[in-house]
């Protein structure tokens, strides 16, 4: 649940931001009659997620054996690489997001373009959460609590929104990004050794150092129970580890954490043509407030 939670938190929030930039600059420059061009392209883009969440999780429902383990092992391998791209990619562009999206509300000719600058931006964001959640799902024992979890998130994720449509200006989004970014990590890390876990499931390899656990716990709260499936979905434990997903862990963990929290410090200022440094708070401001 907890994985759940930040994913549709974290993805809700990015949705939200970008639907706050878009309605508040058309709202401040007089064309408020725009704004359920953008209401129409987010929620046909909400609904075509929802339905590919459904198509998906039902065909990998229906799938057994090696079939099935290579298909998780799949998702998890294309979830980890995509989320690793998000978060540095966010990190990246959150100080020019909101400027890039008023570009795109000026260079739209009319409601019909407007609505797709909505429905690309909420399906990126959407079919992320969706490939996100299903690895959750997986790495889980328990598919209601990957749900309730999500329809946690996306209640606080719509709060936030609202709360920075009303004052953009004071909130710290980059400490928030930088928080989550580093949870997701974690999380991706996980991801990478559920991958070669599966793989093993897949080809049936029980033998060879590589492959056998480092440690088997039979009994307790590391073997069963809520706390572990809490561990087991965000963090990527198991009560049967094999050498190759602990390896394959700190692998990924070590150098992505070490790239991103080298970038994450503010960096140094550069005088703009207004004098200031411009820090990623600013720039996605509403500008309507």
């Amino acid at each position: 649940m907890g994985a759940a939670f930040l994913i549709t938190l974290r993805e809700g929030l990015e949705i939200a931001i970008v639907l706050a930039i878009l309605i508040s600059y058309l709202i401040k420059t007089g064309r408020s009659e725009r704004v359920t061009a953008v209401w129409q392209g987010a929620g046909l883009a909400a609904g075509l997620c929802l339905i590919a969440g459904v198509i998906i999780n039902v065909t990998v429902d229906g799938l057994h054996g090696s079939v099935e383990k290579g298909v998780e092992a799949g998702i998890a391998l294309a979830a980890a690489s995509v989320l690793t791209w998000m978060i540095f990619w966010m990190r990246e562009h959150a100080r020019t997001m909101g400027a890039s999206l008023r570009s795109q509300v000026d260079n739209a000719a009319g409601v019909g373009a407007l609505a797709v600058v909505a429905f690309v931006a909420v399906l990126r964001e959407g079919l992320e959460t969706v490939l996100f959640l299903l690895s959750a799902e997986t790495s889980s024992s328990s598919g209601s609590e990957v749900v309730f979890g999500g329809l946690l998130g996306l209640v606080v994720a719509v709060a936030l929104g609202i709360l920075f449509y009303r004052a953009g200006h004071r909130l710290n989004l980059r400490k928030f990004f930088n928080i989550t970014g580093s949870l997701l990590i974690l999380f991706a890390a996980g991801l990478v050794g559920k991958f070669f876990h599966e793989i093993r499931e897949m080809l049936e390899i029980e033998t060879g150092w590589i492959w056998q656990p480092v440690w088997t716990i039979e009994s307790g709260f590391w073997a069963k129970g809520s706390f572990y499936d809490f561990m087991k979905g965000f963090f990527g434990w198991h009560a049967s580890t094999e050498r190759i997903r602990l390896a394959a862990y700190f692998v990924y963990l070590i150098p992505v954490t070490w790239l991103f929290l080298r970038g994450g410090a503010p960096k140094s200022s550069t005088p703009t043509k207004s004098g200031s440094t411009g820090s990623s708070t600013e720039e996605l401001t509403t500008t309507s407030h």
